[in-house]
């Protein structure tokens, strides 16, 4: 008879996610994981494979969560403007409010491992898409509705934007001015006009 697990896979997830967003993957080492989960090493094993494999599974629980965040904001905002600004907002807020400044965990993984892990650089690539495609997305309504100017290029501005969060995601680690940012938001929003 199988053995059942005596652990919650998405709680053992999140706390790979702290733990590799903190020290990076390089720099966490298998024993701090398995302390740090709070399973044997065994278990750790048998459920989410080697170090690699649980931190491209915490990689994926990341991307899904900010995915269905995104989602959520862009059906429940009733204007393109708006959700744009929301979904900037988001980002900020979510960045400002980690006292420890450790930046966005793709963002991190890109920086540390995505020149030379092709599974790393694959979730990388799909998350920037991800956010890419949901910017589109409330661009292209903006369009059909008239709120925004359609003559834009929508693809461009969504680049425009993803290239934007992205950038806000780096300078945290070196300021967590509130202002810096809402600065940069109100000139991208001006972009939009």
């Amino acid at each position: 008879m199988a053995r059942t697990k005596d652990f919650d896979e998405r709680e053992v997830l999140k706390k790979a996610i702290c733990l590799f967003w903190n020290k990076g993957y390089n720099g966490t080492s298998m024993q701090e994981l398995v302390d740090g989960l709070g399973i044997s090493r065994s278990s750790l094993y048998d459920t989410f494979g080697d170090k690699h494999q649980l931190y491209l599974k915490a990689l994926e629980a990341y991307q899904q969560g900010y995915g269905n965040q995104l989602c959520t904001l862009i059906r429940e905002t009733p204007t393109a403007k708006a959700a744009i600004k929301a979904m900037l907002d988001l980002v900020v807020n979510n960045l400002l409010n980690d006292q420890q400044r450790k930046g966005c965990f793709m963002v991190n993984a890109g920086i540390e491992l995505a020149a030379h892990d092709t599974e790393v650089n694959e979730l990388i690539c799909q998350n920037e898409q991800q956010l890419e495609e949901s910017f589109l997305q409330v661009i292209r309504q903006g369009q059909q509705s008239g709120e925004l100017d359609k003559a834009k290029d929508a693809q461009a501005l969504a680049r425009f934007l993803s290239n934007t969060v992205k950038g806000m995601q780096v300078y945290v680690k070196s300021t967590t001015e509130k202002r810096f940012f809402e600065d940069i938001i109100k000139i991208v929003l001006t972009v939009l006009d």
